[in-house]
């Protein structure tokens, strides 16, 4: 890129971007470089700019280093001995550029060496640590407040990966596992994969009443994945738990285990039954097929962070009443995937549980709605990223709509009034929505292609 020679004269100094003012008499500089004249809006510059020059303030810091992280630019240190914050867990040099302040004439030089792909890396950096930890005052004493807890219970402290990482050091609880590769962010990075079966829980608050139950169906489809480790049946029923003859036969082992508290949170309480990576979380009256699962099994692999299945919903912004809206409406865009038949990582039974204010789970309990909405807010926040869908199945709404009857929490006329009120709840819990758009919904191979079924790995699928 062409060098300019910017000749400074008659300028207010207060309007320039923090230069010793004998530096401002003469500076070549390319033009990604962060200077700011008098005309020019600072906050525009700070955007626009690749680099940005942080010399030492009155003290040995500067407000300008969080100025610079927030605008996504990279933050040349001008200031030496400072010990930048969080320094202790947070590995600078994978967000800013750490300059000598008696050498100062040498900064261009230093920056025009830095190749187009670390300046992206630098910026992508500066991004995560910002909204991850200095983007707010809550954020920056929980981070404060985490650290040292690590070091008092350093037998299960975060290592640099989880601290340096999506999500971060917040999301990723020691008390899960201190090891990297128990966590589904990170299995790209290590070159690892999740395990190569699944755990179906399902959700069950109706007496089992004879051996064409909605669940008993279910239990036979499930069991006949061969991705299937186990089958627990979660029991919330107010009636005495059925024995064991009365349940089918299955080729896995099927557990069937009471509620803690039989309330709607409990189904993502983290049962230490649950061994495998994924879970299949279920409701009761869910109607999937052995290959529907399957080939959702198979789509969460490649994407064991986020959630993964079936029926979908979608938020929107309510301009009219000002809050945010719930819609159950089946188009081309959504921005959640419900857990009544949804692949998921097991860790976000414990985040959920640890994690999430217990004035929330209170609020889902109580209601006995919205425990979905929270999970999807819950991953969502987690990763910045959109639920995958995978081949629609219209017919999952109208099914429990007829099946259960007055049991059926979608038989329930203040059920959707409800689920409107919890968007919002848990949004000014978060202090944004943290829910993303998507409209990519992922089919087998040839679904509706007019080709002869013997080519089709997921034949049944197209039949229902």
């Amino acid at each position: 890129m062409n060098l300019k020679c910017l000749k400074i004269i008659k300028c207010n100094f207060n309007n320039f971007l923090p230069v010793t003012k004998y530096f401002c008499s003469y500076l070549c500089f390319e033009l990604s470089f962060c200077f700011c004249v008098c005309r020019y809006d600072y906050q525009e510059l700070l955007h626009n700019s690749s680099f940005c020059l942080v010399p030492r303030g009155r003290r040995l810091g500067s407000f300008r280093f969080l100025e610079a992280l927030q605008a996504a630019c990279i933050p040349v240190i001008l200031s030496n001995g400072w010990e930048l914050p969080f320094s202790e867990v947070i590995d600078w040099r994978k967000a800013a550029i750490i300059g000598d302040e008696r050498l100062l004439l040498q900064v261009p030089s230093i920056t025009r060496s830095v190749g187009r792909d670390r300046i992206l890396a630098l910026r992508q950096q500066t991004q995560f640590l910002w909204d991850a930890y200095f983007s707010s005052v809550a954020k920056i004493v929980l981070t404060t407040l985490e650290i040292i807890q690590d070091r008092v219970d350093s037998h299960v402290s975060r290592n640099h990966l989880l601290w340096n990482s999506l999500p971060g050091g917040l999301y990723a609880l020691p008390q899960f596992s201190t090891d990297p590769a128990q966590f589904p962010f990170y299995y790209a990075k290590l070159g690892k994969s999740p395990s190569q079966q699944f755990t179906a829980v399902i959700h069950t608050v109706t007496p089992l009443q004879s051996q064409i139950s909605p669940v008993v169906k279910l239990i036979i489809a499930v069991a006949k994945s061969k991705f299937c480790a186990q089958i627990v049946v979660l029991w919330n029923c107010d009636k005495p738990l059925p024995p064991r003859n009365k349940w089918p036969s299955t080729s896995v082992p099927l557990t069937v285990i009471q509620g803690h508290t039989k309330m709607m949170t409990s189904r993502f309480f983290p049962h230490e039954v649950v061994l495998t990576d994924a879970v299949l979380s279920l409701d009761e009256d869910s109607v999937l097929s052995t290959n529907e699962v399957d080939f959702a099994f198979i789509v969460w692999q490649s994407f064991p962070e986020r959630i993964v299945g079936y029926p979908a919903r979608s938020h929107y912004w309510d301009s009219s009443r000002s809050r945010w809206g719930y819609t159950s409406k089946w188009t081309n865009d959504y921005s959640m995937v419900l857990t009544g038949a949804a692949f998921y990582h097991r860790y976000y039974h414990f985040l959920f549980t640890h994690y999430v204010p217990a004035n929330l789970r209170t609020t889902v309990d109580r209601l006995a709605n919205c425990e979905d909405i929270l999970m999807n807010f819950l991953v969502s926040a987690v990763t910045k990223q959109p639920p995958i869908k995978v081949t629609q199945k219209k017919q999952y709404k109208e099914t429990m709509m007829t099946q259960g009857s007055k049991a059926s929490r979608w038989a329930d006329p203040d059920h959707f009034a409800q689920r409107q009120t919890c968007m919002n709840a848990f949004s000014h819990w978060l202090g944004f929505m943290p829910l993303v758009h998507s409209q990519m919904r992922l089919d087998p191979v040839l679904f509706r292609d007019q080709v002869s079924i013997l080519r089709k790995k997921y034949r049944d699928i197209e039949r229902l």
